[in-house]
């Protein structure tokens, strides 16, 4: 089965002081998700270089596709264009085609917004939509702005490039609580290691107390592991099952 992994590095002192409540890598999990891609990390740095650069380089060489959110504006702590080219030891450029388009927006070509056409050197643009602003990548680093429905609508456009074999999915809601149904659920992984088991309580629900949730990229597979999880688990905890 292919796997495709991702990373995600949110920018912006606004995330880490509780300014803002991030919304991005919400949407951007569920999205990677359904396409069968494995996000493997979620960082969040401040709006410094080094932090910035260092995170992206890290992800950049651990997986295969790295999403930036935050910092691409034209103010002084839009500093993620610069990062990312010290990340891969590039120089910061004017790319010719995003100085065009802001050209056109900004009739000074000394307007504070003529910023966003600085790229690192060897950057290519993608079209993002209906934006007519396109979205920036360098190797397999995207970066995308961290206004959300500018990155809600960049993201869904670049989708197509990550899409991998899908995750199957089954989930069994329990009565019982973690504590019952642990050995069980040990015991099933032991037999199907490869299965992704998750266990999520639920506190004062009216109808369950656990939902288990099983995922795996080969559809057969996780039958077989569903039904010994089922054949494992006292029938009257099982409350229902999708």
């Amino acid at each position: 089965m292919r796997e495709h992994t991702c990373a995600i590095v949110l920018i912006g002192n606004e995330i880490l002081s509780g300014k803002i409540q991030d919304s991005n890598a919400y949407f951007a999990t569920r999205e990677l998700r359904q396409i069968g891609v494995a996000l493997k990390r979620i960082a969040v740095v401040p709006d410094e270089l080094q932090p910035i650069a260092e995170e992206v380089a890290r992800c950049a060489k651990q997986f295969d596709t790295v999403i930036t959110s935050g910092g691409v504006g034209p103010t002084h702590d839009d500093i993620t264009m610069e990062a990312v080219a010290i990340a891969f030891g590039r120089e910061l450029v004017v790319h010719p085609e995003l100085a065009r388009v802001l050209g056109e927006h900004f009739a000074d070509r000394r307007a504070p917004g003529m910023k966003m056409a600085e790229v690192p050197a060897g950057a290519v643009l993608n079209a993002a939509g209906d934006l007519r602003f396109p979205t920036v990548q360098l190797e397999n680093v995207y970066i995308l702005p961290g206004i959300p429905q500018i990155f809600e609508i960049k993201l869904k456009s670049l989708l197509g490039r990550f899409a991998s074999d899908p995750y199957f999915i089954r989930t069994i809601y329990t009565s019982a609580g973690e504590s019952v149904i642990a050995e069980h659920l040990n015991t099933c992984l032991a037999a199907y290691p490869d299965l992704l088991l998750g266990s999520y309580p639920k506190i004062s629900h009216s109808e369950y107390r656990v939902k288990l949730t099983l995922e795996s990229k080969d559809e057969a597979y996780l039958a077989r592991a569903f039904n010994r999880l089922l054949d494992l688990l006292p029938s009257e905890v099982v409350v229902k099952v999708e």
